[in-house]
C-alpha cells in the first residue's frame, strides 16, 4: 500500500500489528528543529518526511472505541502504536495543569494545545469536553486571525443611511 502524499505515514499504518484500525491525529512537517510548521505541509502534495501525530483511536479491528474513556482510547493506542515506525509518532497526554501546559508551549514556539476532559467519551468536532488553545504570538495564528479580520470586513459592508 502507498500513498502519492504522504507515504510515511501510509507505510507506518500498513505495518500495524492489526486488522483495522480508525486513529485520530494530525499530518506533521517539522523545520529544522523538529517544530512543526503548517507551511511546510500546506503546500506540499507529496512528502517522504511527513509524520502523524497520534492522539486518539475510534476503532480497532472492528471493534468500536468513541464510547470508551480518553483514556482508555489512549491506552490502547500507545499499545498499538509501542513498536511503530516513523511515520506514527503516538502523542503523550500530560497530566499537569492545562495553563502551565500551554504557556510552555508558547515559549516553546508551539501553535497551541488541545486539551481533553479525563473521562470523556469522542465526539466528532466540537465538544465541550475539550479545549483548543491557540499561541497568539505564533505567526500562524497571527495570519489566520488576520485572513479571518480580512474576510468578515469583506462581508460586511456599510450601508448609507436614508
Amino acid at each position: 500500500m502507498t500513498s502519492p502524499r504522504y507515504p510515511l505515514i501510509v507505510e507506518a499504518v500498513a505495518a500495524l500489528p492489526v486488522r483495522s484500525c480508525v486513529i485520530d491525529g494530525e499530518a506533521v512537517a517539522c523545520d529544522g528543529t523538529g517544530l512543526s510548521i503548517f507551511e511546510k505541509r500546506r503546500w506540499r502534495h507529496h512528502d517522504g518526511h511527513v509524520f502523524m501525530w497520534s492522539f486518539d483511536l475510534l476503532e480497532l479491528n472492528g471493534q468500536d472505541l468513541p464510547r470508551e474513556p480518553i483514556e482508555v482510547r489512549k491506552a490502547t493506542l500507545a499499545s498499538v502504536l509501542r513498536s511503530c515506525r516513523a511515520g506514527l509518532q503516538f502523542n503523550q497526554h500530560l497530566e499537569q495543569s492545562g495553563d502551565i501546559v500551554f504557556r510552555h508551549a508558547c515559549k516553546m514556539g508551539l501553535e497551541g494545545i488541545v486539551s481533553k476532559r479525563l473521562g470523556s467519551r469522542y465526539v466528532s468536532g466540537r465538544s465541550p469536553h475539550w479545549l483548543k488553545l491557540k499561541n497568539p504570538s505564533h505567526p500562524a495564528v497571527k495570519r489566520e486571525f488576520e485572513e479571518d479580520w480580512g474576510r468578515t470586513q469583506a462581508l460586511w459592508t456599510p450601508q448609507p443611511t436614508h
